[in-house]
């Protein structure tokens, strides 16, 4: 349910060169500030320029020296699909351009915690006897693991894209987009772009030093179906640069150039990759090898990114799928004890004592809070954290936040106010992570929601349900539908169309137990229909009346299934109209 009161159009403006694009596209676009139409050509040598990615010159001379001297490299990665999808992109690249000895790592979430731990270190110094560590999606907040390598002879070079702290690292090269002074204009590239920059950047630099024979060709661009899996997933705002990275490989999988990987991701969620999208990578291929890093650790979803074999590739995505819908069971308990503790708290609390929100327990599993803590924030609208107890006996929390409250700045605030209080901590505007112990809880819980109801009392926080504005009956349709599809890659940043509008529902059906079909039509005297598509809504009473008006708020999909060719309405919000 939703007030329409609560709708916002967005904004449009004339765009000052449309070219030959429809009144609707023309709409679309400019409402997500494009002005011109060469902004939507996404040819790659669009793309920045490698050079201005700080640090990057350091770590290409260190680079070609390891090459040269044919040093055993590390890359460590991180548990999440960036991490994963950036450890394949150096990997794939290093051996081919002649590496013979790169090996991998990726912490376990449970055992060494995030990043380059000290711990990590340690383990890998003994298994792998590296002389070179390169980190990737992590590494600007690991200074103790630096400083743990250095001591032990290997040297690190840091690929990231978080935000830095107030320390740097003593690493040998460090290369991020958002380093202080940094001038490249893409502080939103994720580490797998960050990692495949660094890569654009060696492979010039080789052929520069006539390293490659003549007839030897190395085409990077044929990664970047991981990169557009790890952009997407890692949620990243799509500006100008990633949209590129993003679309040329969402082309490639559509063209069936993608690797076995991602081939068989596909085909375990049911997929069609000819169709892809970057929904299809958000909720049908990331959610598979993000439950490796949740429920075990990463090593089987980097395995799966790295296979050439189609069938192994395939044996490793059945594996992944299993996990999920493990992982998908546990969510599902975890979520409800979840809410059931957040009723509880609203129950007796007092609007002054602040709209944030903690939870704890100790027995949820670590690697699902982050995602309880997302489902919370849908369902209370306010920021959450939500926290459980690791193996080291410490609190794990992971936080999410809403838009007009800055998680991480609010949790430095917090740091800085009470040093004493937190262990460790990072992240970004809408999500962070933290380690405190189980007797700061209690204190941390009363500076979160003072904090928060402090930084809400000075800002608008009314709720604003974003719409494209309506769309006319003729398109409501599938080529609509295919054209916003693959137009361009929609995403965080630069989101995927939403509509709004009134139909009379004329028929409606569960389906699969907890579904929603509806048949709708704009008009109560038209013969036109159009399928609603309504998520979790079993028990929808207004549903049942025959020819029930209602005001939506939609997305379109092309529906192709058995060529059908036609137009779905995926709802997001429904109003009865009295």
């Amino acid at each position: 349910m939703f007030d329409r009161n609560t709708i916002v159009r967005r904004p449009t403006a004339a765009m000052q060169d449309s070219g030959d694009l429809s009144p609707l596209l023309q709409r679309l676009f400019s409402a997500r500030g494009i002005r011109h139409v060469e902004e939507l050509d996404f040819s790659l040598d669009r793309l920045l320029p490698y050079e201005k990615l700080p640090g990057i010159d350091q770590a290409l001379e260190l680079l070609t020296e390891a090459l040269h001297t044919q040093e055993r490299l590390l890359v460590v990665g991180d548990y999440d699909v960036d991490g994963a999808a950036a450890a394949a992109v150096l990997i794939r690249a290093l051996r081919q351009f002649g590496f013979r000895c790169v090996d991998y790592a990726v912490p376990s979430r449970f055992h060494y915690g995030y990043g380059l731990s000290p711990k990590l270190v340690e383990e890998a110094h003994k298994q792998h006897q590296p002389q070179t560590i390169i980190t990737v999606d992590n590494g600007i907040s690991s200074v103790e693991g630096v400083a743990a390598a250095n001591a032990l002879g290997m040297r690190v070079i840091i690929t990231d894209h978080h935000l830095v702290g107030e320390t740097m690292p003593a690493a040998a090269a460090i290369v991020n987009p958002n380093l202080p002074d940094s001038n490249f204009s893409s502080r939103a590239l994720a580490g797998v772009g960050v990692a495949f920059y660094l890569m654009l950047g060696l492979r010039e630099r080789l052929m520069q030093k006539s390293w490659f024979a003549a007839d030897r060709s190395f085409v990077l661009e044929e990664l970047l179906d991981l990169v557009a899996l790890g952009t997407v997933a890692d949620l990243v705002p799509l500006d100008a640069n990633n949209r590129i990275l993003v679309d040329y490989g969402l082309r490639l999988i559509r063209s069936g150039r993608s690797h076995a990987g991602i081939k068989a991701l596909f085909k375990a969620a049911g997929r069609i990759p000819s169709l892809a999208s970057s929904t299809d990578l958000s909720f049908a291929i990331a959610p598979r090898l993000n439950a490796a890093g949740r429920l075990q650790d990463m090593e089987k979803g980097i395995a799966c990114l790295l296979s050439d074999n189609e069938k192994e590739a395939e044996a490793l995505a059945r594996d992944l799928d299993v996990l999920n819908k493990a992982r998908r069971t546990i969510e599902g308990k975890t979520l409800q004890d979840a809410k059931l503790k957040i009723e509880k708290q609203l129950d007796r609390r007092h609007p002054e004592k602040g709209q944030g929100l903690c939870v704890y327990e100790p027995d949820w599993h670590e690697g699902l809070i982050g995602l309880i803590a997302s489902r919370l924030r849908e369902h209370i609208d306010a920021p959450v954290f939500v926290f459980t107890r690791a193996q080291d006996g410490r609190l794990r929390g992971s936080g999410r936040s809403i838009r007009t409250v800055h998680l991480r700045d609010l949790v430095a605030d917090i740091a800085n106010q009470e040093p004493e209080l937190i262990v460790c901590f990072g992240g970004h505007s809408q999500a962070a992570g933290m380690t405190i112990t189980e007797q700061n809880y209690p204190r941390f819980e009363q500076l979160f929601n003072l904090k928060v109801a402090d930084c809400m009392a000075r800002q608008e926080n009314r709720v604003e349900l974003l719409s494209d504005g309506c769309l006319s009956t003729a398109d409501l349709c599938y080529q609509t539908a295919e054209r916003l599809r693959t137009m361009a890659p929609w995403g965080m940043g630069f989101p995927e169309p939403v509509f709004d509008g009134e139909f009379y529902v004329s028929d409606s059906r569960v389906f699969a137990q907890k579904h929603r079909q509806l048949m709708l039509k704009p008009d109560l005297g038209s013969d036109f229909h159009v399928r609603g598509i309504l998520f979790n809504a079993e028990q929808h009473a207004m549903l049942d009346k025959a020819l029930h008006q209602v005001h939506i708020l939609y997305s379109l999909e092309a529906d192709a299934f058995r060529n059908r060719r036609a137009a779905n309405l995926i709802i997001r919000r429904i109003q009865a109209i009295e």
